[in-house]
């Protein structure tokens, strides 16, 4: 019989898992709290990983005509000075960079009409051996055989179902923002992270002249003095740190900045509670160190759509795609973790230690690292 699938959330996660359910000739409708499509202006990275795991969909194609490519990320000191790249092996594909509202577009394309129901806002659900029943603040009720929560970090559903999940504040808080590149010489094409004592800051060139940009500096959460920084004390914090960094700051408007403190929760235990399933952030949000967040997320949409499709049994499937996804996200939710401490250093001492460290790790090694992040197996 034909399933009936939920999603709630229309994020990376709930389109991707969506879009994966209807090539597979699957019933699925998503409800999203938002009235209409509304992202966040800030940039995004498509990994190897990611792209292979949307093929099957004509998504990877679009995103590579759209994107940035990139072979890697270096890394840089505050001074400039290269200390290493991680480089993507040769035998994957390359990164694709994106403004997360073209992806999300993208996403929403692919759709039937009329997938998407706006304006629908979770309050909570009730199942049984029947089925689910997912009632919003509006009053209103659908039911189907399957809820995905796709639902995000502070998911609703997960809070419902597991009230003792709890959050990680990472020790840093981070700025984000895109602006148009013309007018500022010299901006190179390349990724880069500069780790320095006053913080770490990225550079990812998007398409149409635009760069994304982000900054991340050690802090207590819901610090009173970052909350109210503006683009003007940005600059002043990084302003010593190597070229475009102090420019880029200094040519970014106040509403292109986006502000969050950055948080993780452990994965849960189990992805699934009965004939709910989680997926993403809703599941395992992690910090964002490797750029593998949303990246995870649609591993799990294509794997949990293979599974539903594969299993008429819907614990089966749960208990197939929780097996298949628990070990490469617990790694990656440890590995950006210790990423995030290692390169969040502001002590000068051991900052030199790091450097010299980096700078001696050969190529060889980064790339049999990489190879467990970016290798996408599918189901068997």
């Amino acid at each position: 019989m034909r399933k009936k699938i939920i999603v709630v959330g229309s994020g990376i996660a709930g389109l991707s898992v969506a879009v994966a359910l209807q090539k597979m000739d699957m019933d699925v409708s998503v409800y999203e709290r938002a009235s209409k499509p509304t992202v966040a202006g800030a940039g995004i990275i498509i990994a190897p990983n990611a792209l292979k795991a949307l093929e099957p969909f004509g998504i990877a194609q679009t995103i590579k005509e759209r994107g940035k490519p990139s072979d890697g990320f270096h890394i840089l000191s505050e001074q400039g000075k290269m200390l290493n790249k991680l480089t993507i092996p040769s035998s994957y594909q390359y990164m694709y960079s994106i403004h997360r509202k073209d992806l999300h577009n993208i996403l929403l394309s692919a759709l039937r009409p009329n997938t998407v129901n706006w304006g629908k806002n979770f309050s909570h659900v009730i199942q049984d051996s029947q089925g689910v029943q997912v009632t919003f603040e509006d009053n209103s009720i659908v039911t189907g055989d399957i809820l995905i929560a796709a639902d995000g970090i502070h998911s609703p559903i997960r809070k419902q179902l597991f009230p003792n999940s709890s959050y990680r504040y990472a020790g840093y808080t981070c700025w984000r923002g895109v602006m148009a590149t013309k007018g500022i010489p010299n901006i190179k094409e390349s990724f880069f992270e500069t780790w320095g004592s006053q913080g770490r800051f990225g550079i990812v060139p998007l398409p149409n002249d635009q760069v994304y940009w982000y900054a991340l500096v050690n802090a207590k959460p819901n610090d009173a003095n970052y909350i109210k920084f503006t683009t003007t004390d940005l600059f002043n914090h990084f302003k010593e740190y190597h070229f475009p960094i102090p420019t880029l700051l200094n040519n970014t408007d106040e509403h292109q900045m986006i502000h969050r403190d950055v948080f993780d929760i452990v994965p849960m235990d189990k992805f699934y509670h009965h004939r709910t399933v989680f997926i993403g952030d809703a599941a395992h949000a992690v910090t964002p160190n490797m750029g593998q967040g949303a990246c995870q997320a649609i591993e799990d949409a294509r794997i949990l759509a293979e599974y539903l499709n594969k299993y008429e049994n819907i614990t089966q499937a749960f208990a197939n795609y929780n097996a298949h996804r628990k070990e490469k996200v617990n790694t990656i939710s440890k590995q950006s973790w210790n990423i995030g401490k290692m390169a969040q250093m502001n002590n000068r001492f051991l900052i030199s230690l790091r450097n010299k460290l980096l700078t001696l790790t050969p190529q060889v090694m980064i790339q049999k690292q990489a190879q467990h992040v970016y290798n996408f197996e599918t189901t068997k």
